[in-house]
């Protein structure tokens, strides 16, 4: 008896992914519950378990794309029992009863010597193709994965739905490096999680979302919903591509519970856990662009949001304050918005805001 390997469903809009890789190969001994493949799809990555214990059969190769519901294996529960039966010996009289039935086989002719013909001009015109040969060694050819062919639909979406326009600004980070570092040993010890920056960013743009209602709206065909929930969602970049796991509530959430959030979603990410469920409800998305050293960009919206704030690289530049020139730690900000929901003076109003809450973090401490 044996037990079918079906491709399980793992979201309402997903019908296929990729078979990324086989964790137990064609003809292995598997236990119920082990970890038997990965399936990649265009939002998350899957590991899928054996439903039996038994000897596996492979129908897919790693790299296959397979639909959901497909039969890409099976586990043949009875194997090993049949292997012994198929071995046990037969008895003599019974062995000897049917070589005397059986008819006698001739003895198989020599094989006729086959005369090789003479090559003709022509044949050596076209000399015969390498096999195996690359098409070209200076370059590799392979086909996207779901989720990069996902996210360039995603971008070609959003730049062909909306009108993106991004404005800019900067930020005097001193404030917030200082209270972070006075702060960092004390944070550590009681939450366990370190105090990093996007805890101030994310608590920073929900204050402005407040002051600026319009930009946590979203365009459904031609209504406009606001939203009166602050689900953020923070790009992470990974091995497989971009992702954004969206940290829940974060208005009553503290400065610590939105670390421990951010912590669990990248070990998830390193693990290749980030589930369908971490990607979705977002309404305000933050790019963290400057982890790799970017200064300036102009982030693209990540639908149906109407909003999305990059962060670029810290750097000490030379500001004037209070007719000195002195040397801060700036970053530059940029908000790219849906300007057929959001007006100019909105979008200022809220950059604006983030930068207040940045320069002068007690602020959000205090609800000032």
């Amino acid at each position: 008896m044996s037990v079918e390997i079906k491709i399980p469903a793992v979201g309402e809009s997903i019908t296929s992914g990729i078979l990324s890789v086989w964790h137990k190969k064609d003809g292995e001994s598997v236990t119920s519950g082990e970890v038997l493949f990965t399936l990649e799809t265009d939002k998350v990555s899957t590991e899928v378990n054996a439903p039996e214990s038994g000897v596996l059969k492979t129908r897919a190769a790693e790299g296959d794309e397979v639909k959901i519901g497909e039969v890409v294996g099976e586990i043949e529960e009875s194997a090993a029992g049949t292997e012994e039966k198929s071995e046990k010996p037969v008895p003599e009289k019974e062995k000897s009863a049917k070589e005397a039935s059986a008819p006698k086989a001739a003895k198989p002719e020599a094989p006729a010597e086959k005369s090789i013909p003479e090559s003709k001009p022509s044949d050596a015109a076209t000399p015969p193709a390498k096999i195996g040969a690359p098409d070209n060694p200076r370059t590799t050819r392979r086909k996207l994965s779901p989720l990069r062919r996902k996210i360039a639909s995603q971008l070609v979406t959003a730049q062909h739905t909306a009108a993106i326009l991004t404005t800019f600004n900067e930020c005097d980070m001193s404030t917030v490096m200082q209270l972070r570092k006075s702060m960092q040993e004390q944070f550590t010890k009681k939450h366990g999680v370190k105090l990093g920056f996007m805890s101030f960013f994310i608590k920073s743009v929900v204050d402005a979302l407040k002051v600026c209602p319009g930009i946590n709206s979203r365009m459904d065909g031609d209504a406009l919903v606001e939203n009166h929930y602050y689900d953020i969602g923070v790009a992470v970049g990974t091995e497989r591509g971009l992702i954004v796991p969206v940290v829940r509530d974060c208005d009553t959430k503290s400065f610590a519970e939105i670390e421990k959030d951010l912590a669990g979603y990248a070990e998830k990410a390193r693990q290749g856990k980030i589930g369908l469920s971490d990607l979705q409800g977002g309404v305000f998305t933050i790019s963290n662009g400057g982890v790799y050293g970017s200064l300036l960009s102009t982030p693209i919206l990540n639908p149906p949001q109407s909003g999305i704030l990059g962060m670029h690289k810290i750097q000490e530049r030379p500001v004037a304050e209070k007719g000195q020139v002195v040397i801060r730690p700036m970053m530059y900000l940029a908000l790219s918005y849906d300007h057929r929901v959001v007006d100019g003076k909105e979008a200022v109003t809220f950059l604006v805001r983030v930068k207040d809450c940045l320069e002068n973090p007690a602020r959000l401490l205090l609800g000032a």
